[in-house]
């Protein structure tokens, strides 16, 4: 009874997401119906399901389902969970999931991506769904990643706009260090537990102090890359910048990912793992100074704001930052209540703010009267002014990543300007030929040069990925160099013991079709086009969605997306690293973060943007 109610939990949101991919365009009240339905459906489930639950002692169910692929000493498999913190978030989930569908349902009318938006709240409620169900990370990690993608394609929905699909891809690189912060997590996980965890297994208290007391180094680093991948999902310092960015999509969309749901994963991730680090004084110390601080900054910014959707998602961040406090202080109980609170209340001002937005306008011309006393009236002038403006700037949070991460990856990719098509395939083809001798006479080469090529060949495939990531000329040479950068990392991870011919096999197979077919699809649509680079958004989407689409899988592909076996292949080489390679881990994960920034980047300069034909209508640059 127990597993059938947990299965058609994850299943009812795939199936309505699959009906309403065959739905036409125009039939807009079958489509709205089918959400409707769907979450509705979702939300019935869980109050019967609840009442079954309490009446039967309210215990923890986990369930493993099967094993995806398994090897000596490695099992992805797919693992369910449900406790307390799981129906928060479900009843959570389904009630603001089934009032912004219908309230969505008239917004949304007569718009001509009516279609896409159902499509991908339904996807995204998937992805929620197999999250709070997740019983182990591998499969959170498969919720996590649809959640990052419906995200970059909502924020982006008025694609045929400037500002919002280069926010889209900003806030997509935020969600990018959070998906490699999860695969760290998870390789350092299989080396101090030998296994691949089960959230079940990590309520056994006298099982994980047993093994942190012999590596808390290694506990305290998996603690603080949780931290860095919920600090990302849930906007906090220094990642906070990315939320009000977000808001380009449509209010219903806000509401739902930046005001209610997808904004707290972060906190549900830290509520999931409390019991791997709640013994670690000194991560709690880090999580609750940065949640304060957060919490104060955040709320300066929002005092300042000229636009509602800034406002609420500056607000919403410092009482994120207060939920963190709570989680790192063991009140979890008061932390999923601030949730709900929050989530609702969020959710409430997003959809009335077109209103309110109205209403302020004819109060601040008749009848507005400002405050005479303010709390920042009792601060000497000089620190006022500064907080002003600094909180004005929003603490300068976009230049400080943008100056600290993303210009040194620029600068050096424009060093490489050697690298062209023919590059390629003779100095990259060359290295790729030379790192076949060792590996097929390594009994004979010495220890010291084996273990210095796996670094060597990972630090390679960083070089070739920072090109594609700041190619502004040739489409296909980025794309090409994308599918370059596995080969390197699969060469890498290939010096080390048992990494076996079917792993490859699973890791290479997705990439190397989703090239074959993204290069053609490039080819195709230059025969129609006459140029397509990667200097400005040029918005073929327009006359060709379907290569649109098409070329959008395939980029997620590339991506390490769960729709091919590349993503298991992710999982699978880092369970391959050893624990002293640290630089092999180090170039391996930042190669992913930015080859999926690439992908996106060159879908979406490619069929995202204004139109580059004249003689369509340009949008303006926001929404």
């Amino acid at each position: 009874m127990e597993n059938s109610f947990i299965h058609s939990f994850i299943a009812i949101p795939i199936i309505g997401f699959l009906l309403s991919l065959i739905v036409p365009q125009s039939n807009e009240q079958l489509l709205s119906r089918i959400a409707v339905l769907t979450v509705g459906i979702q939300f019935l489930s869980a109050i019967i399901f609840t009442v079954f639950w309490i009446s039967n002692g309210h215990n923890i169910i986990n369930i493993k389902e099967f094993s995806i692929y398994s090897s000596p000493g490695y099992d992805f498999y797919l693992d369910f969970y449900f406790d307390h913190i799981t129906l928060v978030y479900l009843f959570l989930g389904s009630i603001l999931t089934l009032i912004i569908t219908s309230y969505s349902r008239y917004y949304m009318h007569r718009e001509s991506g009516y279609k896409r938006f159902f499509n991908t709240i339904l996807f995204f409620y998937s992805g929620f769904t197999i999250i709070i169900f997740s019983g182990n990370l591998e499969t959170l990690f498969i919720g996590w990643e649809i959640l990052g993608v419906s995200s970059f394609l909502l924020i982006a929905f008025y694609r045929d706009r400037y500002l919002p699909v280069k926010n889209a891809v900003k806030v997509f690189s935020i969600y990018r260090i959070g998906d490699v912060g999860l695969i760290l997590v998870m390789w350092l996980s299989h080396h101090l537990w030998h296994e691949n965890i089960s959230f079940f297994k990590l309520n056994n208290a006298h099982l994980v102090n047993e093994h942190l007391e012999a590596h808390s180094w290694i506990g305290l680093t998996i603690s603080l890359l949780i931290f860095i991948s919920a600090s990302a999902k849930s906007a906090q310092l220094p990642f906070s910048s990315w939320l009000p960015r977000a808001m380009e999509g449509p209010t219903p969309s806000s509401a739902i990912f930046y005001g209610s749901l997808s904004v707290h994963i972060g906190a549900f991730i830290l509520l999931r793992t409390s019991h791997f680090w709640e013994h670690q004084t000194i991560f709690k110390v880090i999580v609750v100074i940065s949640g304060i601080v957060t919490a104060i900054i955040a709320t300066m910014t929002a005092r300042v704001q000229s636009s509602i959707k800034s406002q609420i998602a500056y607000a919403s961040i410092g009482q994120i930052g207060l939920i963190f406090v709570e989680i790192a202080l063991g009140l979890h109980y008061l932390a999923l209540i601030h949730i709900a609170g929050n989530a609702f209340l969020r959710t409430y001002q997003l959809l009335v703010s077109p209103s309110i937005v109205s209403y302020k306008i004819r109060e601040q011309f008749y009848n507005f009267i400002p405050r005479t006393l303010t709390i920042e009236d009792s601060l000497p002038k000089r620190i006022e002014n500064t907080l002003f403006i600094l909180s004005l700037k929003e603490w300068n949070l976009d230049s400080i990543l943008y100056n600290w991460l993303w210009n040194p990856l620029k600068d050096i990719g424009k060093k490489l300007k050697f690298i062209n098509f023919q590059n390629v395939l003779f100095i990259f083809g060359a290295l790729f030929l030379l790192g076949l001798i060792p590996l097929f006479f390594s009994n004979v080469l010495p220890k010291k040069i084996l273990n210095i090529l796996p670094e060597f060949y990972a630090f390679i495939g960083f070089i070739v990925v920072i090109k594609a990531f700041t190619e502004r000329n040739s489409a296909r040479l980025a794309y090409t160099l994308i599918m370059v950068n596995h080969f390197f990392i699969a060469m890498a991870i290939s010096f080390n013991d048992e990494f076996k011919k079917e792993e490859l096999i699973w890791y290479l197979s997705g990439v190397i079709c989703a090239w074959l077919l993204g290069i053609y699809l490039l080819n195709r649509l230059r025969s129609k086009e006459e140029w397509i680079s990667l200097d400005d958004f040029y918005g073929h989407a327009f006359e060709h969605p379907k290569i649109a689409i098409i070329f959008l899988i395939c980029s997620l592909t590339l991506a390490g997306f769960p729709i091919s076996p590349t993503f298991i292949g992710e999982d699978l080489i880092f369970s391959h690293v050893h624990f002293n390679q640290i630089g092999l881990a180090f170039f391996t994960s930042l190669s992913l973060i930015i080859n999926g920034l690439a992908a996106i980047r060159i879908y979406s300069r490619v069929f995202l943007g204004p139109h580059i034909k004249k003689y369509h209508d340009v949008a303006k640059r926001s929404a």
